[in-house]
């Protein structure tokens, strides 16, 4: 079975997290992504401990940081700065379908690969940028990093409960790069119909301003400041982690039907005012919670999950990742990949969140590879790129 995207080329000259992951993305679905590397390799190869596999006295090893956004990926490297090696990118970007940048606004251009040359060079090339904070603006030249955009953002101001608090994954890098995926497949979607490629841009920041879904609009639309929620949604109730007398559970009660659900399984008193609405039980939160909380005491949180389930009242455990990658669910999904690596044997890594028809693994690939070692293809690609005189 063929992937979607495996006729496909992808030029990936990111690095660290956002680029990477868009590049990831791409690669899952079946497209070719060379990823093309400074000679001392993307920053994230160093990114450690932990590493994968056993580092070594010669400090030759890779982080598990990288290995989380460069699978089924090939590797070259080249020093743009080198006239030769220039010349071979050029002829890379004649082949490519995609190319990939998330280099600080303009130093591409400044290494001599404006969108206009580009484009000279391959007219249907579509070309995706991240920025930090956008290409335009008048904070254009700010370099993106994770967590500043959290903040920029406005995340982490309803994200905590004592004090704002980053989000426990990058997830500025991840969304901007989950959003530059949609947008090349939308400009390759174009491209048939225009022969021509487009540029799509988007930023960390607008990754993180465009998920900011009804807390924006409380503010927008509203004219309330949302302020941090800590584990309990603000605008239902209750609907976050509660505690049971041996851990922490979580409960969604969205309307007034399970309301009625979860009074009866918890035997609490249907006809208390404070708690006859969603209005009402948001207003007495800080109540709600603690009358809550003293009927999960008398019992366990297993005992409680499976009372609830069986009253259909939404509820879960809250998992640590060792727990997740163990649970037969998320394997089921194809959730979890195992790949051969070169050096460390087989690797475990998170699969793609995608699957196509009834396939049983995840993303388009029947087959996934491990992420590449530093210019572990360069050789191949190198000649392949030179033609059989060894000229570009």
């Amino acid at each position: 079975m063929s992937a979607p995207l495996d006729d496909l080329l992808v030029v990936d000259l990111t690095r660290a997290l956002a680029g990477p992951q868009a590049a990831m993305m791409l690669a899952d679905l079946g497209a070719r992504v060379i990823k093309v590397e400074s000679p001392s390799g993307d920053d994230t190869r160093a990114w450690g401990p932990p590493w994968a596999g056993d580092p070594g006295p010669d400090d030759a090893h890779d982080s598990t940081y990288f290995h989380s956004a460069n699978r089924n990926k090939e590797s070259v490297v080249l020093d743009l700065k080198d006239p030769e090696d220039a010349l071979l990118l050029d002829e890379l970007v004649r082949r490519a379908d995609v190319l990939l940048e998330n280099f600080r606004h303009g130093t591409l251009d400044r290494l001599g690969w404006p969108v206009e040359r580009l484009h000279e060079l391959n007219p249907g090339l579509v070309v995706g940028k991240i920025t930090g904070f956008g290409h335009d603006g008048p904070e254009a030249d700010r370099a993106g990093y994770d967590q500043i955009a959290q903040g920029e953002g406005g995340l982490m101001s309803v994200t905590g409960v004592a004090e704002p608090t980053k989000v426990g994954v990058p997830i500025a890098d991840l969304l901007a790069g989950m959003n530059l995926a949609y947008g090349v497949l939308a400009a390759l979607h174009e491209r048939e119909r225009t022969g021509r490629g487009r540029v799509v841009r988007t930023s960390l920041l607008a990754g993180v301003v465009g998920v900011h879904a009804f807390q924006g609009t409380r503010w927008t639309l509203g004219g309330e400041e949302p302020g941090l929620s800590g584990s309990h949604h603000p605008a239902i109730a209750p609907y976050g982690v509660f505690r049971a007398a041996d851990g922490p559970i979580q409960v969604a009660v969205g309307s007034e039907g399970l309301w009625a659900r979860f009074v009866a399984a918890l035997g609490l008193d249907a006809a208390d005012p404070r708690f006859g609405t969603n209005r009402d039980r948001v207003a007495h939160r800080d109540e709600l919670i603690a009358v809550v909380e003293q009927a999960l005491s008398q019992g366990s949180a297993d005992d409680w999950l499976d009372r609830l389930l069986r009253a259909g009242v939404p509820a879960g455990r809250v998992r640590t990742l060792p727990q997740v990658y163990d649970w037969e669910q998320t394997r089921s999904q194809g959730l979890l990949l195992e790949v051969e690596h070169p050096e460390f044997g087989t690797l475990r890594l998170p699969g793609s969140p995608l699957r196509f028809d009834d396939q049983a693994f995840s993303g388009g690939r029947e087959e996934h590879s491990a992420p590449p070692l530093l210019d572990q293809q360069g050789d191949r690609i190198r000649a392949w790129l030179r033609g059989d005189d060894g000229r570009v």
